[in-house]
C-alpha cells in the first residue's frame, strides 16, 4: 500500500535535499566521466559501429554491463537509456578509455530493457542495442521488511537492517492536526546497517504513524502503518538531585575551581563541571548520585568540556570517549568495583548495566587536537542517547568513564540530563 498523498517530492525539504544530493553526487561523477564528451568536435558523420560481445553483471538496484567498443575511430562515449520505475528514465555515460558502464536506481527486482549506444565526436549515435538487465532487490525494498515501528517515550522508534549499507532515507509520518494529512515529522538518512532511532515530541494520545524507504534516486516503498499511544516522558527534575558518593568513587580534582559531583546537575553546560584527580591509577572514573526518585529512564543527554580559558578542548583532554551508565533501585545501594567491560542487562551486586555509550566522532573527521569549528559547536550542543526500551526504574546512577578522547586517566563531564516516566 501507498499513501500518495505525502508521496510528492515536494512536500517536504530534506526528501528534496537528499535527491538534489544524490543528483549532485551523480552529477560530480558524470562529470568526471564526461569531462572529454564535449570538448572536441568532428566534422566526420559516419555513423559508429555499435558495441558487441555484451555480458551482464547484476546487483541489489543495478548491473554492470561489459562490452567489446568498436573499432570506430572518433569514438567518444558509450551512452546507456533506461526507465528505473514507471515514470523516470535516466542515461549514463562511459567513456571510450573503459569497457563497461553501470546502470542503477532500478526499482524492482525485475527484467529491464537498456539501450546502448557508441557516440561519436560528431554526436553521432549507432544503432541502438537493446540489453536485458535484471538488477537484485533494491537497498530501500530489501529494508522495507524488516522495519519495525514501536510505541516510545513521548513517540515511537524504529528500527531495520539495511543489509546493503546503501544509502537510503527512513520517512516517519504522523496525522498533522491542522491539515489532517499524514505529513513527514522525521527524515533518516543513512547507509548504516543497523538501523534505530526514536521519533518524540508528541502526547500519550493514540494517533496514526507511519514509515516508508526512499533512495536518492525517489523510489519509494509502501508505508508501514500503525496506531501508537506514546510513553508518558518528562524532563526528570534536578532540584532532587544529589551525590550519593561510594567508597570506590574517583578521587575529586580541581575541587578549589569548584568541580564536583553536583556540577552535572546545575544546569550550566560550560565549566566547571565534574573532573576526577589525575595519578590514580584506575582503570575507571566513576561517580555516582541520586535522582530522587525512581525514573523509567528513556534516555539522556551529556555535555562534554568544550571552551575555556582560551582553550579548545572538545574530543581531547579528560571528555569522555567510552562509558557505562549504571542503575540502582535499591533504597540505599551498596558500593561495589564496577567492571571494565560488561554488557547492557549485567547485573553487579545492587547495580545494573543501562548501557555502553560512545561519544559520536567529530564531524570534521579529524584526529585529536585538531579540532574545528563544527567538532566546537557539536560539543557544545551535547550529544544525546536512548536508554533501551527494557531497562528497568532506578534511582541511582553511576557514571563509569573506561576511555577519554586525551587518553588521561582522569576524565570530566560538564552536565547531565535524564528523560522519562517519572509517574
Amino acid at each position: 500500500m501507498k499513501v500518495i498523498e505525502y508521496n510528492t517530492k515536494s512536500n517536504f525539504i530534506g526528501y528534496t535535499i537528499f535527491l538534489v544530493l544524490g543528483s549532485l553526487l551523480l552529477f560530480t561523477i558524470s562529470c568526471k566521466e564526461n569531462q572529454d564528451f564535449n570538448d572536441i568536435v568532428s566534422l566526420d558523420k559516419t555513423k559508429p559501429d555499435p558495441v558487441t560481445s555484451i555480458k551482464v553483471s547484476n546487483y541489489a538496484g543495478g548491473s554492470v554491463i561489459t562490452y567489446s567498443l568498436p573499432t570506430t575511430k572518433n569514438l567518444l562515449y558509450i551512452l546507456a537509456e533506461y526507465k528505473i520505475n514507471d515514470q523516470i528514465i535516466r542515461q549514463s555515460k562511459s567513456s571510450y578509455y573503459t569497457d563497461t558502464i553501470r546502470v542503477e536506481g532500478f526499482a524492482k527486482s525485475q527484467e529491464y530493457d537498456v539501450t546502448l549506444y557508441a557516440v561519436s565526436r560528431a554526436d553521432i549515435k549507432s544503432d541502438p542495442v537493446v540489453v536485458k538487465v535484471h538488477p537484485e532487490t533494491p537497498s530501500y525494498l530489501a529494508a522495507f521488511p524488516t522495519l519495525v515501528m514501536q510505541r516510545d517515550f513521548g513517540g515511537v522508534n524504529i528500527a531495520a537492517r539495511n543489509p546493503q549499507k546503501k544509502a537510503i532515507g527512513v520517512i516517519v509520518i504522523s496525522t498533522d492536526k491542522t491539515t489532517g494529512k499524514l505529513l513527514p515529522v522525521e527524515q533518516f538518512y543513512t547507509e548504516m546497517e543497523n538501523i534505530n532511532f526514536s521519533v518524540r515530541g508528541f502526547d500519550t494520545l493514540k494517533r496514526d504513524f507511519g514509515v516508508y524507504i526512499t533512495d536518492r534516486w525517489g523510489n519509494i516503498s509502501d508505508t508501514l502503518l500503525k496506531k501508537i499511544s506514546p510513553i508518558y516522558e518528562v524532563l526528570v527534575p534536578k532540584d532532587k538531585f544529589s551525590e550519593y558518593r561510594l567508597a570506590s568513587d574517583s578521587p575529586l580534582g580541581a575541587t578549589s575551581l569548584g568541580w564536583n559531583t553536583t556540577r552535572l546537575w546545575d544546569g550550566i553546560t560550560a565549566d566547571p563541571g565534574w573532573h576526577t584527580a589525575a595519578g590514580q591509577g584506575k582503570p575507571l572514573q566513576v561517580c555516582t548520585f541520586s535522582m530522587g526518585t525512581l525514573v523509567k529512564l528513556s534516555r539522556y543527554k551529556i555535555w562534554e568540556r568544550g571552551e575555556a580559558y582560551g582553550a579548545d578542548y572538545s574530543y581531547n583532554h579528560g571528555n569522555a570517549r567510552s562509558w557505562t551508565l549504571w542503575g540502582s533501585n535499591s533504597d540505599a545501594p551498596q558500593d561495589v568495583i564496577l567492571p571494565v567491560t560488561s554488557n547492557y542487562g549485567d547485573v553487579v551486586g545492587d547495580w545494573v548495566n543501562l548501557g555502553n555509550f560512545e561519544c559520536p566522532p567529530p564531524p570534521s573527521g579529524n584526529k585529536v587536537g585538531q579540532t574545528t569549528p563544527a567538532d566546537l559547536a557539536a560539543v557544545k550542543a551535547g550529544f544525546e542517547f536512548n536508554i533501551p526500551l527494557n531497562a528497568p526504574r532506578v534511582k541511582y546512577i553511576r557514571l563509569a568513564v573506561n576511555k577519554t578522547w586525551g587518553a588521561t586517566d582522569f576524565a570530566h563531564v560538564m552536565e547531565l540530563s535524564f528523560y522519562g516516566n517519572t509517574q
